[in-house]
């Protein structure tokens, strides 16, 4: 086997402050947060003239996800901030998470808008939030008996 785990997953913002807040208050942990600059950083990403900050959050179980603020070159804009999940390329992230009513009612007093949600037979009950920039979250409830 040649991939022993997913290490991140790196999300582009223009509100660093505001989308890392958004996360935390989801329940990640901010694990650091730095500013990477310079030619190697260029060469490694294929860009020139590259300054970055970038803050590091996990999940309880330790899954990575990535907040890149770009301060050269700016960030590309590429269609709607609200897009639809039919859209192509990454169009969501989703956590398992207990009591999905009261994630979604303290995400949405942070700013998250509900897009819809679902029961999925007698094991999991879904909801689809947007969050800053139009970060889509998916949020997974395992019901008993699964």
């Amino acid at each position: 086997m040649t991939v022993k785990r997913m290490d991140n997953i790196l999300i582009v913002v223009d509100d660093l402050e505001v989308v890392k807040a958004f996360f935390v208050e989801l329940g990640l942990e901010l694990e650091g947060q730095t500013t990477v600059e310079g030619p190697s950083v260029g060469s490694l990403i294929g860009l020139g003239d590259v300054r970055a900050t970038l803050a590091m959050l996990r999940t309880p179980d330790g899954q990575g996800i990535e907040l890149d603020k770009f301060h050269t070159p700016n960030a590309v804009r590429f269609g709607p901030v609200d897009a639809p999940v039919n859209t192509l390329g990454l169009r969501r992230i989703m956590f398992a998470v207990d009591g999905i009513d009261a994630v979604v009612a303290r995400m949405q007093a942070h700013g998250a808008e509900l897009i819809g949600q679902m029961q999925y037979g007698e094991s999991y009950r879904l909801a689809y939030i947007r969050g800053p920039e139009g970060i889509i979250v998916g949020l997974a409830e395992q019901l008993g008996g699964v």
